[in-house]
């Protein structure tokens, strides 16, 4: 059987471990003790039900920090699966298992990057640091937004970041992302009358009196975006009224909704155009709302130069640079002042049965981060 490198070999052990959210089965203590071994002091940062750790190697300069997470989405039934989640298996050229994008695959990059530019510089310039979590797919309430405020307390100042999230499209490297929109979710509560359906003029349908205000919500325009990110957008994703009878008109509705927006509009703005429009149709509402991140955005400079010259080098295209997806661990850092890229590997499986990725994508997404590290500290 060909042995395989050892980007390979540590993400498959990496996969092998169950690391469901919270859980980090382990993964940490693996990644902790290759990167003691050349000369990385790591430190253990346990908060409430979740494991993080902070490791740096060097003693002065510029951070460039690497960030991750070792916790995976759950597999939902194993038997939909062709190959058993948590046990690693490369067939036709993938290795496939839970977190082999997300974000395991780039764990081991990162880690072998490491390993080979410490080898070849011993006495770079800078420092290395590493920022993981078990808490990222998850409430991300004890993962790294509690390091960055330990982070703070001990006066330490992260330059660079790289995110090792599955940044890429169709091939690895093609796509980086360089900010991400913010994230305000919300529950509201929409207060009627309950009453029974045969006498509707003694009662107040709240699933009635909402459907034009949703619908308002729903086309209005928010901004335009710019020339970084997309049109802010608004989405209602659970809607729940009702007594489960059929002859009673219900006396509340529920609706959860999200915007994703840019950085032409703020937290605050949404809120008070949001409750303009529900005032407009004279609704009875409460709305408990969740900001979970700022946008933010890193503007063409030294990392987004490196990650681009980097990813040159191995694959010999041009990156996209976009904005666009989900929130990741990057709106916690950003907003210390770091700059944040994303660049990991091809995101079509993510999250999904049989996730997978090239094996040999990893090897590249290793290049290209110690080309990184070679760009900014050797």
């Amino acid at each position: 059987m060909t042995s395989l490198s050892p980007t390979i070999q540590l993400a498959c052990d990496l996969i092998n471990r169950p690391s469901v959210t919270p859980l980090d089965a382990d993964c940490q203590a693996m990644m902790m003790a290759r990167l003691e071994k050349i000369g990385f002091k790591c430190q253990s940062l346990r908060f409430d039900d979740v494991d993080n750790f902070w490791a740096v190697h060097g003693d002065s300069g510029p951070i460039f920090c690497f960030a991750g997470h070792t916790d995976v989405v759950p597999t939902g039934p194993e038997a939909n699966w062709q190959t058993q989640p948590f046990n690693a298996v490369i067939q036709d050229g993938m290795l496939r298992g839970r977190g082999a994008a997300d974000m395991k695959g780039s764990l081991a990059a990162m880690i072998t990057a490491c390993e080979n530019f410490v080898s070849a510089h011993p006495n770079h310039s800078g420092r290395i640091a590493f920022l993981i979590t078990s808490d990222e797919e998850g409430p991300a309430i004890n993962g790294t937004v509690k390091v960055v405020e330990w982070l703070e307390q001990q006066n330490e100042k992260i330059t660079w970041c790289l995110v090792g999230e599955p940044s890429s499209t169709d091939s690895v490297g093609d796509v980086i992302k360089n900010g991400r929109r913010g994230s305000l979710g919300a529950v509201m509560t929409v207060r009627g009358v309950q009453g029974h359906v045969a006498y509707p003029h003694l009662a107040q349908n709240p699933i009635h009196l909402a459907a034009p205000a949703l619908a308002a919500l729903a086309a209005e325009v928010w901004d335009e975006g710019n020339d970084f990110f997309p049109a802010t957008s608004f989405q209602i994703s659970n809607i729940n009224g009702g007594t489960g009878a059929t002859n009673v008109i219900p006396g509340e509705l529920q609706v959860i909704f999200n915007f994703r927006f840019s950085t032409e509009l703020t937290a605050d703005i949404l809120k008070s155009r949001t409750q303009a429009i529900l005032d407009k149709h004279g609704l009875d509402t409460s709305i408990e709302w969740n900001l979970s991140g700022q946008p933010f955005l890193t503007s063409e400079g030294p990392l987004v130069e490196a990650a681009q010259t980097a990813i040159k080098a191995v694959t010999g295209t041009d990156t996209i640079l976009s904005t666009a997806g989900g929130t990741s661990d990057g709106r916690f850092i950003a907003p210390t002042g770091a700059q944040v890229v994303e660049l990991g590997p091809v995101n079509a499986t993510i999250h999904k049965v049989d996730e997978c990725v090239k094996a040999e994508d990893l090897d590249k997404l290793s290049l290209m981060y110690e080309g990184m590290l070679k760009a900014l500290l050797s």
